[in-house]
């Protein structure tokens, strides 16, 4: 299950999937700088915008990466 929108916060390290990369999967890492989406959950992940200035959707927070 995706992070919902009360688990991220600015300056939370995460994982995101940019909009081209959804067919690959290729996630990017950073942390969040703003969080995009209004309601408390996305089926495809909540969208943010890194700290670098990529914009994608959550799949998980890197804290708990094992």
């Amino acid at each position: 299950m995706k992070p919902t929108r009360k688990e991220i916060g600015p300056g939370t390290r995460v994982a995101i999937v940019q909009k081209q990369d959804q067919r690959s999967g290729r996630l990017t890492y950073g942390y969040v700088a703003d969080i995009l989406t209004k309601s408390p959950m996305h089926p495809h992940g909540i969208k943010v915008r890194l700290e670098t200035g990529e914009v994608g959707r959550v799949q998980k927070i890197e804290d708990s990466l094992a």
